[in-house]
Order: C-alpha cells, then sequence, then structure tokens
C-alpha cells in the first residue's frame, strides 16, 4: 500500500558533487578512527541513530503521491550518480511525475541488496536516510559511503544510472516538533550525518522557525566532510539560527578550524548547556563509538542509560535523546 503524505517546502540539496557522464537521459525514465570501539559496525557502513521516533507532517504546496511502502521493498531507478570525494556519492533515483517521497521528518528507508544474503539467507538491508527534501518531486537523493568491509555500501557504489536500489519506507524516527526547542545541539559523524541534515533542511526554510541550531560535525580529514557546500549555505542564509563547528582529526597547515575528538570542551564552548531544562536537546547521529563516547551505548535500537561526556556535563537523558524506538 502506497502511502501519502503532506511534506516540506519545496527544496533540493545543492549539488556540491560532480555528475557521471552515465546520467540517465530525461527520455529513460581519525575521528571515525577515534570511534572504532565500534568498528564492526561502522565497517557494515551501519550508524547509530540517537534521539530520532515519528516525524511530522506539514502541508505541501501542491498535491503529490508517494511510491514508497512501508510494508515492502519497491524498486527504483537509479537516475545519476555524483561523487563527491574518494568514497562518498549522491545517489539520485528517479520518481515519477507527480510523485515525492514525502517523507515525514525525521525519518529514513532500508535499501535492501539481493546479492548479499545474511545468515538467515535473507537479503541484506540497511537504513539510510535521504538528503533531498520529501516533498522534491522526480528525485530521491542519498549520500552513502563506500566502505571496504560493507557490504550493503559496496553494492550500492556498484550500481550504474539505469539500474535499480529497492527501497522500504518510511522508518518514522524523532518526532520533530517546530519550535518546540530553544537550542539544539547536532553532533554528527562522516557520513551519519544525513539525518542531521534531514532536520536542518526541513526547519530552517520554515519562516515560522525560531530555534537555533549548533552543528559540531566531525571526520578523519578535511576531504573527508560531505555536505559542506550545503551547510555553509545554510550557515549564510540562516545566520541567527544556524552554525556549524566542522572537526578534524588532523589538520594540515591551513587548517583553521578546531582538530582532534569531539570532547567536553568543545561541547561546553558550542552547545547550550543542559541548565536549559526541556527547551535544550542535543541530538547525536554518527558511529558507534562516538555515540558511545559521548553519550552512552545503544540499548539494542534504543537508547541505553545516559553515560559518557554528556552525563558528566550534566545533561539528562530526556536532553539526549527520546526513548522511542
Amino acid at each position: 500500500m502506497s502511502f501519502i503524505r503532506a511534506a516540506t517546502l519545496a527544496r533540493s540539496a545543492t549539488s556540491s558533487c560532480r555528475r557521471y557522464s552515465t546520467e540517465v537521459s530525461a527520455k529513460k525514465s581519525s575521528n571515525l578512527g577515534l570511534y572504532l570501539g565500534g568498528a564492526g559496525l561502522v565497517g557494515l557502513g551501519t550508524y547509530v541513530y540517537m534521539g530520532f521516533g515519528k516525524g511530522e507532517a506539514v502541508t505541501a504546496k501542491k498535491d503529490l503521491k508517494s511510491p514508497l511502502d512501508p510494508s515492502k521493498f519497491i524498486d527504483l531507478k537509479l537516475k545519476r550518480v555524483e561523487p563527491c570525494n574518494h568514497n562518498t556519492s549522491k545517489f539520485v533515483l528517479e520518481l515519477g511525475k507527480g510523485e515525492a517521497s514525502l517523507l515525514p521528518v525525521a525519518s529514513c528507508v532500508y535499501i535492501e541488496t539481493p546479492d548479499f544474503k545474511d545468515d538467515k539467507g535473507q537479503p541484506m538491508y540497511r537504513p539510510y536516510t535521504p538528503i533531498s527534501a520529501s516533498d522534491l518531486e522526480g528525485e530521491l537523493i542519498f549520500i552513502i559511503k563506500k566502505y571496504e568491509t560493507g557490504k550493503v555500501s559496496k553494492y550500492i557504489h556498484s550500481l550504474k544510472a539505469g539500474e535499480t536500489l529497492r527501497i522500504k519506507g518510511p522508518l518514522p524516527k524523532f518526532p520533530w516538533k517546530m519550535n518546540e526547542l530553544e537550542e539544539v545541539g547536532l553532533i554528527g559523524g562522516g557520513s551519519g550525518i544525513a539525518p542531521l541534515y534531514q532536520v536542518l533542511q526541513h526547519t530552517l526554510a520554515d519562516k515560522t522557525n525560531k530555534t537555533k541550531f549548533k552543528l559540531l560535525y566531525a571526520n578523519v580529514t578535511e576531504q573527508d566532510i560531505i555536505l559542506r557546500d550545503e551547510f555553509d549555505a545554510m550557515k549564510k542564509k540562516y545566520p541567527d539560527t544556524f552554525d556549524v563547528v566542522y572537526v578534524i582529526d588532523k589538520g594540515d597547515a591551513n587548517w583553521k578550524g578546531p582538530t582532534g575528538f569531539i570532547g567536553a570542551d568543545l561541547i561546553k564552548q558550542h552547545i547550550a548547556p543542559p541548565s536549559l531544562g526541556e527547551k535544550v536537546k542535543v541530538f547525536i547521529c554518527g558511529p558507534p563509538g562516538q555515540v558511545a563516547s559521548i553519550a552512552g551505548k545503544k540499548n539494542g535500537r534504543e537508547q541505553g542509560e545516559l553515560n559518557g561526556i554528556l552525563k558528566e556535563l550534566g545533561y539528562t537523558g530526556d536532553q539526549v535523546s527520546d526513548h522511542a524506538a
């Protein structure tokens, strides 16, 4: 059963990547090293989404329908691939006329790899969050990093324009509500940035927004920073409600930003304090080791007991994540 949802104002991610010459024509329709306590999961391209239940839907500008189905996988054609750096690319899937993903904010989808099976003989799949606006007509866009030990990500990166990906969703995450919070701290790592980008893209473009966001984004090298052009454009367009700090393991002589890992000092300097109570919240999305270091280990798919740096700084579990599945 296809679902129809209202969505946000039409916006597409700024293209900061190069397009392959294999694009289908219109006629055819270590910060990561730091966190290697979770190396096995990181190798599979698995990221921990902390603090993200059911999402918000708002009124769309025009009538659109979604081909997505939360009960089964569907095939979507790969329209083009846009390399971003040495191991990360944007994958643009083709939707029909009058179709958009209409994913609620915040939510993700499963991508299945029929060529690879799990220990039960079933096709492997992993959750991925699109970076395209939920009411972007005609396209569904992901940004995906290739891991040499990650079967799903390697499979996706092997695809060429014109081939298909199997998608199921949406999978609702955190129930975002406009202006519920005064201050939001976002802590991201590597390609785990996509869910945070989804919330920012949705919220900052809403003229009623009053929430202030501060993003700490960790990567191994400057070249590993993805969506940098998009974040810089957001900072320029919304200077009163958004700021971003890039953190890399070790920079060269030209690097002016922080280096090393995201620790207590950086969080105290840039993230709103826990003394704001229910008006502040911190969202984390990154490798399992990063999440464990900053906020404690997950308990399966749900948040475990709050620990790590945020607990030491005085934040409570309610200020760090929602316990919804």
